[in-house]
């Protein structure tokens, strides 16, 4: 079943990539379009492996730095820029560009929350991404970092230590998962709007 959700959402969200290229094509300064399509690449990164999703991410980035430059104050722009920031840092093995990266996404989450102030997503977001650094600082401490040499650590120790890396494992992949949903989310709901059928009088 969840792949199969998986599969749906792969082809909804390549399908809105494809509309949003084409729709470049007729108006490169379409801000909202510009905006589906740094989403939708924000989407699709998450099916791909990590170089492509790198690759992906600074598309969308990209796309979403146009729409940026089109109307500095759109906020859903503004919030979809700080998810692909953050989403790269994780990605990303060098702690300093890593924390830069989330530096840039609390930047974007704020100016978001400022054009649309009150927005619990915006707020959501910008208080995650406060926890951004430590939580990868964790993430790449137990799971990529290299394991201690020397003493010999007991059972409980050892389950222990399994335990937290389980457990900020799965922190990580909470974390991702509300943004990526809520990118997807926004992305779907503009993808909808911009093709509701205009009703002739």
């Amino acid at each position: 079943m969840d792949m199969q959700n998986d599969i749906e959402r792969l082809m909804f969200f390549d399908h809105a990539r494809l509309a949003a290229e084409a729709t470049y094509v007729k108006n490169p300064l379409d801000a909202d379009n510009l905006t589906r399509w740094g989403g939708s690449l924000l989407e699709l990164s998450q099916f791909q492996n990590p170089s492509d999703s790198k690759l992906m991410l600074q598309d969308a980035i990209s796309k979403l730095d146009e729409a940026l430059l089109i109307n500095p104050k759109k906020h859903d722009a503004l919030w979809c820029i700080g998810n692909a920031h953050t989403s790269y840092g994780f990605l990303i093995p060098d702690q300093t560009e890593a924390r830069d990266h989330f530096d840039k996404a609390t930047h974007f989450f704020q100016q978001a929350l400022e054009e649309q102030p009150g927005n619990e997503l915006y707020l959501r977001s910008l208080d995650l991404a406060s926890k951004a650094p430590e939580l990868y600082t964790e993430v790449y401490k137990h799971g990529s970092g290299p394991q201690p040499l020397g003493g010999v650590a007991g059972p409980s120790s050892t389950s222990s230590k399994t335990m937290k890396t389980k457990k900020n494992s799965d922190l990580k992949y909470d974390v991702l998962g509300w943004v990526i949903l809520a990118a997807g989310i926004v992305t779907w709901i503009q993808f909808a709007k911009s093709h509701i059928p205009v009703s002739k009088q």
